[in-house]
């Protein structure tokens, strides 16, 4: 265990590349699940770093998903802890659009980061530990 009690307030955030292999509607849209394996992911490093254990997801709660995670597009998550009791940890999450496909025909693989983040998904989850 790397403290001996989780303090409410602490942050993780990851960085991820969507590939196209991961594109399962038209218009290259990824599906809401995705979101959600990045929240776990996440919740992980939080456990981890907070409890010396990966910890187990026991619930969603209030997940929104407001706007679309395409293909090609740079995510940023983000998780933080909210809650601590003895062995639950509330935590927020949020996914946010940091960089987009800006593709043309001259240059099919152009991106660009964007001037604001898109709010793409939100959810409150809790993660028991032992």
């Amino acid at each position: 265990m790397t403290s001996s009690s989780p303090e409410t307030g602490t942050k993780v955030v990851h960085r991820r590349y969507v590939p196209y292999s991961h594109a399962h509607y038209a218009g290259n849209l990824v599906d809401g699940a995705y979101s959600l394996g990045l929240f776990g992911d996440v919740a992980t490093e939080m456990c981890i770093l907070t409890d010396g254990d990966e910890g187990l997801f026991a619930s969603y709660d209030e997940v929104q998903f407001k706007a679309p995670v395409r293909a090609g597009d740079v995510l940023e998550i983000t998780c933080e802890l909210i809650r601590a009791g003895t062995r639950s940890r509330v935590m927020e999450f949020a996914v946010h659009v940091v960089a987009r496909g800006a593709a043309t025909e001259a240059r099919p693989g152009a991106a660009e980061m964007l001037a604001e983040p898109i709010l793409a998904t939100s959810a409150r989850g809790t993660v028991v530990v032992p």
